[in-house]
C-alpha cells in the first residue's frame, strides 16, 4: 500500500497526490498476514482485497473563476466532501482489513484521468471505488470504467447525477451504482463484495473423496481445490484417541442439546473425533474451507461414524464445510459466509404441493444461524436418518424467520457461472417422524415463484435474513447470471 505525505488533510497513505506521482511506480497492494477472521479459515499469509478509489471533480477555486457550478451547486463543498468521506473510508478499510489506496487529487483533465487508467493497470487492484461531485464530470468515470474493465463501485450523492447518467450503468456488469445521500454503509457493502471476490480467489478448499490425491482450480472464481484420498481421513479417525478434548466436546454437546433421543453418549464422542479430524486437516493443509462424500463410509463395512456433528461445529465457528463433496454447495456457503458472516444450511429440497411450501432437509447444520457471536438454536441429537445410527444434529430454526435460499453454480457454464437465488419465511420444522427425510428440515414460503415445486437446484444452501438484493448486487458486479 502506498504511504505518501498527508496533502489538503488527506491520509498519509493517498496515492494521487500530484500528478507527477501517477507515473512513480506506486505499489498499492504488498504481500501481509490476513488474520483469521469469523468468516473463512486458518492464519496463514494471504494478500488483502486491494480497492483504488478516485474522486472525480473539477476544484472548488475554477468554478468560481467560471462562474457556473451546473450540479451539484454552489453550496456543496466539494473538497469537505472528500475530506469527510475519506475519513470514513479509512475507517471501513480497517474494518474489513483491505488495503484502500484514495487519491488526495481529485481527477478534474482528461490528463488525470488517462494517468489514473495507467497506473490502474499498473498496479492491478481488485477493484475500483469512484466518487464524481460533478455532473459534468460523468463522461470522465466511464472513460476509467470502459478502460480499466475493474469490478467498480460508484457513489454519487444525491444531486449529483441525472436518472438518465444512472441508469446508463445501474445494469451494467461489472458496476455497483450507488446514487444515495452520503451513502457510505452502501459503499462498505461494495467493498465487502471486493474483498469476497478477491478472498474466493484466494482460497483453498479441502476435498476429502476418493482414493487419488489432486489438485485443481475452480473456473472463473478461482478457488483451489485440493482433494484428499478417503483413506487418509478413515486412517486419522483411527487413530483419534479419545482424549479430554474430545470427551469436553462430547459432554458440550450433550449438555446443550434439549433431547438425545437414538444415541449413547459413545456415539456422541465418537462424533466429536471427527471434529478434531477435520481440524487437523484444516491445519496441516492450510484450508479455508472443506467438504467430504461422507456417504461411503457410513456403509459396511463403517470406516468413520457420521461427521454430522462435527460439520455443525465447523459452520458454527465460520468454516464452510460441505455435504458429498457438492463443489458449489461449498462455494455457495464460502460466499454467503464471506458477505453476510452468517454459516448455511446445505440441504435437499422439496415441497409441500398443497400448502405451496418449500420443504428442505439434511442431517447436519449449523446452530449459530445468525453469525458466530450469536446464541445457538435448540438442537436435538439423532441418529442418522439414512444409515440409521451415530449422532447427528436436528436443529430446530425460528418460525417466521426470513432467509435467503441461494446455490453459486460453476460447473453448468465455466465460462459463465450463474446464481440460483430465492427468499422466503420460515413457518416451521416438521417433527421427524411423522416427517420423512433427513434430521434437520424447514418449511418455508418462497417470494419469487407461484408455484415453489418448480425451484431448481439441488443442495441448496440457505442463510437467515434476506439477502437477495445483495447478492444480485454481487452477482452483477462479477458478471454471473443470476436465475430462479
Amino acid at each position: 500500500m502506498c504511504q505518501l505525505c498527508e496533502n489538503n488533510h488527506m491520509p498519509r497513505r493517498d496515492f494521487l497526490k500530484t500528478a507527477g506521482l501517477l507515473t512513480a511506480g506506486l505499489s498499492l497492494s504488498p504481500v501481509r498476514i490476513w488474520p483469521a477472521e469469523p468468516a473463512i479459515g486458518q492464519v496463514r499469509d494471504k494478500r488483502p482485497a486491494s480497492v483504488c478509489c478516485a474522486f472525480v471533480y473539477p476544484p472548488s477555486h475554477q468554478l468560481e473563476e467560471e462562474g457556473y457550478y451546473s450540479w451539484p451547486g454552489t453550496g456543496f463543498d466539494a473538497e469537505d466532501r472528500q475530506a469527510r468521506y475519506t475519513d470514513r473510508l479509512r475507517k471501513t478499510e480497517k474494518s474489513l482489513g483491505i488495503d484502500l489506496s484514495v487519491s488526495a487529487k481529485p481527477l478534474d483533465t482528461d490528463s488525470d484521468v488517462g494517468q489514473f487508467i495507467q497506473l490502474v493497470k499498473r498496479e492491478n487492484p481488485d477493484g475500483l471505488l469512484l466518487v464524481p461531485f460533478k455532473k459534468g464530470h460523468w463522461e470522465k468515470v466511464l472513460k476509467i470504467i470502459d478502460a480499466t474493465a475493474k469490478p467498480t463501485i460508484i457513489l454519487a450523492t444525491l444531486g449529483v447525477l441525472l436518472n438518465s447518467h444512472i441508469k446508463g450503468v445501474k445494469y451494467r456488469p461489472g458496476v455497483y451504482m450507488i446514487s444515495s445521500l452520503d451513502n457510505l454503509d452502501a459503499v462498505e457493502s461494495g467493498l465487502k463484495m471486493i474483498r469476497t471476490g478477491q478472498r474466493m480467489k484466494n482460497s483453498l478448499i479441502l476435498n476429502i473423496t476418493g482414493a487419488e490425491e489432486a489438485e485443481t482450480t475452480v473456473p472463473y472464481i478461482g478457488t483451489r481445490v485440493r482433494t484428499i484420498p478417503h483413506q487418509r481421513f478413515y486412517d486419522l479417525f483411527s487413530e483419534k484417541k479419545v482424549t479430554q478434548e474430545v470427551e469436553d466436546l462430547a459432554t458440550e454437546w450433550l449438555r446443550h442439546a434439549i433431547e438425545c433421543i437414538e444415541p449413547d453418549r459413545q456415539d456422541v464422542v465418537d462424533a466429536a473425533r471427527t471434529y478434531f479430524v477435520f481440524r487437523q486437516l484444516l491445519a496441516g493443509e492450510q484450508g479455508d474451507a472443506i467438504m467430504m462424500n461422507c456417504l461411503p463410509g457410513l456403509k459396511h463395512p463403517h470406516q468413520h461414524v457420521p461427521p454430522c456433528l462435527g460439520y455443525m461445529k465447523l459452520r458454527d465457528e465460520g468454516i464452510p464445510m460441505g455435504c458429498e463433496s457438492d463443489l458449489d454447495a461449498t462455494l455457495t456457503m464460502m460466499l454467503e459466509q464471506q458477505l453476510f458472516d452468517r454459516p448455511a444450511f446445505q440441504h435437499n429440497p422439496s415441497a409441500d404441493t398443497e400448502k405451496n411450501h418449500y420443504f428442505g432437509a439434511h442431517c447436519t447444520a449449523p446452530t449459530k444461524l445468525m453469525g458466530i457471536d450469536s446464541p445457538a438454536e435448540p438442537y436435538v441429537l439423532r441418529n442418522h436418518a439414512e444409515a440409521g445410527w451415530g449422532a447427528v444434529p436436528r436443529v430446530l430454526m425460528k418460525t417466521d424467520q426470513e432467509v435467503t435460499i441461494a446455490k453459486y453454480l460453476s460447473s453448468k457454464n465455466a465460462e459463465k457461472p450463474e446464481f440460483l437465488l430465492y427468499s422466503g419465511k420460515i413457518i416451521g420444522c416438521p417433527p421427524n417422524p411423522p416427517a420423512g427425510g433427513c434430521r434437520t428440515n424447514i418449511e418455508t414460503t418462497i417470494n419469487e415463484l407461484d408455484d415453489v415445486a418448480l425451484l431448481k437446484g439441488h443442495h441448496l444452501c440457505m442463510v437467515y435474513g434476506n439477502f437477495v438484493r445483495e447478492l444480485k448486487t454481487f452477482s452483477q458486479v462479477y458478471d454471473i447470471q443470476v436465475i430462479i
